[in-house]
Formats: structure tokens, sequence, C-alpha cells
């Protein structure tokens, strides 16, 4: 009889908990203005209290439109510096990108992809250490999306047999960034993860040097033969760009009555606080947004 019972009252509570309703989020924001100028305290007070609260202050990378977005228009753009040494120093190294290159490396599939030459855009080493590419935009390369083509960026080598040797380059920092319309600067590579191929073309004892802080070619002396050789980093997604995030002001084990946020920077900015309820049978969400103006 008790077993009986026991079944019955645990159907009633199964059937009370699944009667239960996710509650709506409830609860209100104000700023203290609506204008504020660059380094103020833009101090928002609350009311009521969502079991979370997360905050987008509306700055490039933190807009709540733009928490799922995982594609944009962007300008991949890469910068390098550079060092060359021994030798005839001369201009002998060349950035070179390809938007069909295989990924393949070796010296056929180098041959049948198209690159382009950029050397001219890009500052390179008379004999100065870690001198600086300066930016190169590589959004000309971009096709559409569809095509999921990715972007890859070559350094070629070339030198020739001579009395005085030849010479030695270094790669010594290398970036690529995606960067959206908005300001968002989505990371690709640093020199560690750019996912260097080398592909030698002549003289196969001497080539690049791949390590994760800089790419060098081993220097020749004057009896060794004329040398090329590639070194090829992984392909670039141009479409890529990191979700916007916001800021986690509360959770459902703690409270908060007031928020303080600084903006560095003039503009019109959305501000969105998000409040939700999170429980087993579901999951509900309320926006509250207010426009700001900061000045300069």
């Amino acid at each position: 009889m008790r077993k009986v019972i026991y079944t019955m009252a645990s159907a009633v509570l199964l059937l009370a908990c699944a009667k239960e309703k996710v509650p709506v989020p409830d609860f209100q924001v104000q700023a203290e203005s609506l204008s504020y100028k660059v380094g103020d305290s833009v101090r928002f007070t609350f009311t009521g209290s969502p079991d979370n609260l997360v905050f987008y202050s509306g700055e490039p990378g933190h807009n709540y439109e733009f928490r799922n977005r995982s594609s944009a228009a962007n300008d991949l753009q890469i910068d390098f510096k550079t060092w060359v040494r021994y030798g005839v120093i001369r201009k002998n190294l060349q950035v070179l990108v390809s938007n069909d290159f295989s990924g393949i490396a070796d010296t056929n599939s180098v041959k049948s992809a198209t690159w382009t030459d950029l050397s001219d855009r890009a500052t390179f080493s008379t004999g100065v250490d870690q001198t600086p590419s300066g930016v190169l935009s590589l959004k000309e390369f971009t096709r559409p999306e569809a095509d999921s083509a990715l972007i890859y960026v070559a350094f070629r080598y070339t030198d020739y047999k001579k009395p005085q040797g030849q010479n030695q380059w270094v790669v010594r920092t290398f970036t690529a960034n995606n960067v959206s319309g908005d300001g968002v600067v989505s990371p690709l590579a640093v020199m560690a993860t750019g996912g260097w191929m080398k592909v030698d073309f002549k003289n196969p004892g001497f080539g690049w040097s791949i390590t994760t802080a800089q790419l060098l070619v081993t220097q020749a002396g004057s009896t060794e033969a004329d040398n090329e050789d590639w070194v090829i980093t992984k392909g670039f997604n141009p479409w890529y760009i990191k979700r916007d995030v916001g800021v986690v002001l509360k959770n459902v084990s703690t409270s908060i009555r007031e928020y303080a946020y600084v903006y560095t920077k003039p503009g019109n900015y959305k501000v969105t606080f998000e409040g939700s309820a999170v429980r087993y049978n579901g999951e509900k969400y309320l926006t509250r947004e207010i426009n700001l103006t900061v000045t300069p």
C-alpha cells in the first residue's frame, strides 16, 4: 500500500513540475544621462533581478545584434618584419598572395596556382633588423563566400651564385587579421600559428628554416648554385569573424544594483542588457536597450 502511495505521490510531483512555467525575466535599467564625454563613468542602475544578466556596450566586438555572427565581408590584413644580412644586400625576397592555391606543398602545385606579387606594397629590410613591412590589405583577393576560397601568403627567396655568396633573409614576425567594416579584429595567425609549408625549387641543400619564432633562409656560400625557395602559410578564411560577446554582470547566485562603464572613443552606442531565466524545462530572455551619445 505504501509503495502505491509513494508512486502516486511521485507522479503528482512530476506532473506539477511539468506544468511549472519558466518565468519571464523581469528587470529595468536606467542610465543617469543619455549623453557623456569620453572618459566619463557611465552608471547604470537596475531594478528587478533576472537569474543572469549580460551587458553589451555597443562597441565593436560587443554588439548584441552580432552575438551570433560568424562571417562578414572583412579586410584581411597582414604585416611582418624582416632582416637581411650577408652577401650582397638587395631586395631578393618577395611576398605573394594566391586564392587558388591547392594547399599542397610541392613545386607543381605552386606553379599551378595564380600568385600576385605584392612586394612593391611592402617595406623590406635593407640591413636593419626588425624592419616593419607596414599593413598590407588583401581584400581584393576575397572571393564570394559561397566559393569558400582560402587566401594563402608566400615568401619567395631567390639568389644566384656569386663570389660574395648569397645573402640571408629572416622574417622576424608575421601577423594576419580579419578586420570587419565595424572595426572588429579577428586574429587569424601569428608566426607560431602560420601553418608554414616550405617548397624547394633550386639547390635543396639550402632553404627555409621554420620555427615558432621566425622564418630563416640558410645562407649559401660563394661556391653554391642558384637558389629558389618558397615558404607558404596555411589558408586563411577572409570571411571569418569572431562572435561579438558581452560581459556577464550576474548569475543566479549573485545580485547587482548598479554597474559603471567608461567609453574611450566618441560615437553613438546602442547598449543592450540581456536578462535570462534558465530552467531544466526551458529558458526565456528579455533585453533592455539604451542609446547613448559619447562626445570627445
